[in-house]
């Protein structure tokens, strides 16, 4: 059996780094991990080979002799889905999908799609193999079953180039404690965080430093301390794994804010050599956290809770929302004064958006507010329900926010902001040779072509004399300020011509 897994290009958002990217030369963030694990629990005798869009087109020499086709994607990759399912339909070649997109979207909305394999792989891919063996697959696979994860196999890291990505993936675990009540994680995964065994995650590290992969790891878990038992029982492990092999790799995740509250993790995190977390502080308004039922960040001071885990040595980035039914008039400006006083410099702000499965939708759906479908791009200010503030107030208060807090002379005071209470620990990755390139690339585009050249400098300079230790995460930030900027503009563009 020939099958060819492809995975769909994003457009061009703020969690893409696109432009980013090109000062480290590399074409894509990260690869595609859940198609790269369908892989392994394929068949191991079948031909595989993967074509991952976001860093090569799809040929059609790709497509010749290929019996199945295996796809996956997220809400926001659906354009560049419908593209290669299109292509494949016109080659009679069937198609096998399932991941994200797919569990959150009516069925009838993707025609051309042979078998939908949905839940969790693990589960469900061994149906549609037995099936497939027999001879009569059917159209829909699904299970609610949550599998045990120590039953997943490592990634089938021979079917992409290193050299393409700037960061590896990995997973420890699935599932969030919490409810918030937008999010489609725990429709997804549960709320029972379930884990991979501490062996099974040296393993995982191991994988990637022989294949000679050195640099950033993303944990891509839904909460990476949902289950803080198991994960102080993990940390001391990479701890040594990493000081055994001199720190080839720092690692980066996404948590809750209660990280905050327990210091004994936070230190095993920064051991560890974790230099960035993304947290979902959402709003500072008390009314819309209740609202939405997200108890772990109410009740408490955000800003000294985001400035208790810099000053352990690991930076935050934050995602926000505006639209909340509970949100004040000011909350547009509530949120700049929070991001500003922060100092999270990666500030991912979005206009809410109604996922299908969650309980935003349902609630919604049923007071007849809903519009259309997400766009899965929480950065475009596309607002997928009516909501209860003025349309044109909150759109046009969204885009204050954003056109606020990326221009450059806010964004660089605000990576000032960080650097003050950064307190980054002795084992953080130094410059490496493709660091040193990035820095030389942005010193001609930055300092020399770029609006903010002046405020660009004023870091660099301040960054060098004040703090030192972190100048690789300034450089870092100043140029992820440049893609940001750059989405903004190309978004600001799409708006005047439609």
């Amino acid at each position: 059996m020939n099958v060819l897994l492809v995975y769909p290009r994003y457009p061009d958002t703020f969690w893409s780094f696109r432009h980013a990217l090109k000062f480290v030369s590399r074409k894509a963030a990260f690869p595609p991990l859940g198609l790269l694990t369908v892989a392994s629990l394929l068949p191991a005798h079948w031909n595989k080979r993967l074509v991952d869009l976001n860093v090569r087109p799809l040929k059609e020499k790709d497509l010749h002799g290929v019996d199945y086709v295996f796809l996956s994607a997220m809400l926001v990759q659906q354009e560049s889905l419908q593209e290669v399912v299109d292509l494949c339909r016109e080659r009679k070649i069937p198609i096998v999908a399932g991941g994200p997109l797919f569990m959150v979207t009516e069925q009838e909305e993707f025609e051309g799609i042979d078998h939908l394999v949905l839940g969790e792989a693990e589960v469900t891919l061994p149906m549609f193999l037995r099936d497939l063996e027999e001879g009569k697959p059917k159209k829909r696979y699904d299970s609610r079953e949550r599998p045990d994860l120590t039953m997943t196999p490592l990634p089938s890291w021979d079917l992409i180039s290193f050299k393409d990505y700037a960061t590896m993936p990995i997973q420890y675990s699935r599932g969030c404690p919490f409810n918030c009540d937008f999010c489609d994680i725990i429709v997804m995964n549960g709320r029972i965080p379930r884990t991979k065994s501490e062996e099974q995650m040296l393993r995982e590290l191991d994988a990637l430093y022989v294949r000679g992969w050195r640099g950033t790891v993303f944990i891509v878990d839904d909460n990476f301390i949902g289950n803080k038992h198991k994960v102080k029982k993990l940390l001391p492990k990479v701890i040594e794994w990493n000081r055994k092999r001199r720190y080839p790799f720092n690692f980066i995740t996404e948590a809750s804010i209660n990280l905050a509250d327990d210091d004994e993790l936070l230190d095993l995190m920064a051991q560890a050599n974790f230099s960035q977390v993304f947290l979902g502080i959402e709003t500072p308004h008390e009314g819309s956290l209740a609202e939405c039922n997200k108890i772990q960040n109410a009740d408490r001071d955000l800003v000294t809770s985001v400035k208790k885990i810099q000053n352990a040595g690991i930076e935050v980035m934050g995602g926000f929302i505006v639209g909340f039914d509970s949100d004040p008039p000011n909350i547009f400006e509530r949120q700049i004064e929070f991001i500003s006083k922060s100092g999270v410099v990666t500030a991912m702000v979005g206009v809410l958006q109604a996922v299908p499965g969650t309980r935003l939708y349902q609630r919604l759906r049923e007071q007849g507010r809903l519009l259309m479908n997400p766009t899965g791009n929480h950065t475009d200010g596309i607002l997928n329900f009516i909501p209860k503030m003025d349309m044109e107030s909150l759109i046009n208060g969204y885009r204050r926010i954003i056109d606020t807090i990326y221009s450059p002379k806010n964004y660089y005071e605000r990576v000032l902001t960080f650097l003050k209470e950064y307190k980054p620990s002795g084992k953080r990755r130094h410059f490496n040779l493709r660091d040193f390139k990035a820095f030389l690339k942005s010193l001609v585009i930055l300092g020399l072509f770029e609006e903010g050249r002046r405020h660009y400098w004023g870091l660099l300079t301040k960054a060098f004399i004040k703090y030192r230790r972190a100048f690789p995460e300034a450089v870092a930030s100043a140029i992820y300020g440049y893609h940001f900027r750059k989405v903004l503009r190309a978004q600001a563009k799409e708006r005047i011509s439609h």
